[in-house]
C-alpha cells in the first residue's frame, strides 16, 4: 500500500488512491473514487462515490465532497466546508440522475465552513472566504465572502490580496509576480 489510512477510515472497493496520500481518523472515501497523490484527507471527511480529487489536496476535519465533485491539483478544503449535488433536495424525490457537476480548479481554496451550491464552477486559484456561500460562477484568483458570495478582489497565486494600479497591473507581495487585469479577467505573467 503506497498510501496511508488510519485503522478507523473506512475505504470502500474500487477506490484509486495515489501515493503519498494520508487520510486520518474515522473518514469514508466511498466506491469508484479517485485521489491523487500526495493528498491529506483530514478527521471525519466523506468523499462520496465517483468523487475524483486530483494531486496535492488538503482537506481539512469535517468536509464532505458529494458525488459530482471534481477538485484539480492543489486544492485547499477548510474545515467543515460542503459541497450540494441536488439544486432542490428533498427526503422523499429520488434525485440521484440530477447530481450536477462542481469542478472545482487548480490551486483554488474554500475557507472553513464555505458551502458550495452545485452547478457552480470555480476557477484557478479563487478564494473562497470562510462562510461564504457560493451560488453563482467564480472567476480564476477572485476573493469571495459572504452570502450569497460576493466578490470583492483578487488574491494571487500565494494566497496574497492584489492591488491593481490604474495600468491593471498588480505584484504579488509575497512571490513577486506580476499580475494583469483586464476586462475583470486576471492573468499571471510568470505561468
Amino acid at each position: 500500500m503506497e498510501y496511508f489510512a488510519h485503522e478507523t477510515a473506512v475505504i470502500d472497493d474500487n477506490c484509486s488512491i495515489g501515493a503519498g496520500t494520508k487520510i486520518w481518523h474515522f473518514s469514508h472515501i466511498m466506491s469508484n473514487s479517485v485521489i491523487g497523490e500526495n493528498c491529506n484527507i483530514g478527521q471525519n471527511v466523506v468523499v462520496s462515490p465517483d468523487v475524483v480529487l486530483g494531486n496535492n489536496l488538503k482537506i481539512q476535519n469535517n468536509v464532505s465532497i458529494y458525488t459530482g465533485v471534481i477538485c484539480e491539483d492543489d486544492v485547499f478544503l477548510g474545515p467543515s466546508m460542503v459541497f450540494t449535488n441536488v439544486i432542490n433536495p428533498r427526503s422523499a424525490v429520488n434525485r440521484k440522475s440530477e447530481y450536477l457537476k462542481t469542478t472545482v480548479r487548480k490551486g483554488a481554496t474554500i475557507g472553513a465552513n464555505a458551502t458550495i451550491v452545485c452547478g457552480n464552477d470555480l476557477g484557478e486559484y479563487c478564494f473562497i472566504g470562510a462562510g461564504t456561500v457560493i451560488t453563482k460562477e467564480v472567476p480564476a484568483f477572485a476573493l469571495m465572502v459572504g452570502n450569497p458570495g460576493k466578490h470583492i478582489g483578487w488574491m494571487s497565486k500565494y494566497g496574497q490580496r492584489l492591488h491593481f494600479d490604474e495600468n491593471g497591473e498588480a505584484i504579488c507581495s509575497e512571490s513577486g509576480e506580476k499580475y494583469y487585469l483586464s476586462e475583470n479577467v486576471v492573468s499571471c505573467k510568470n505561468g
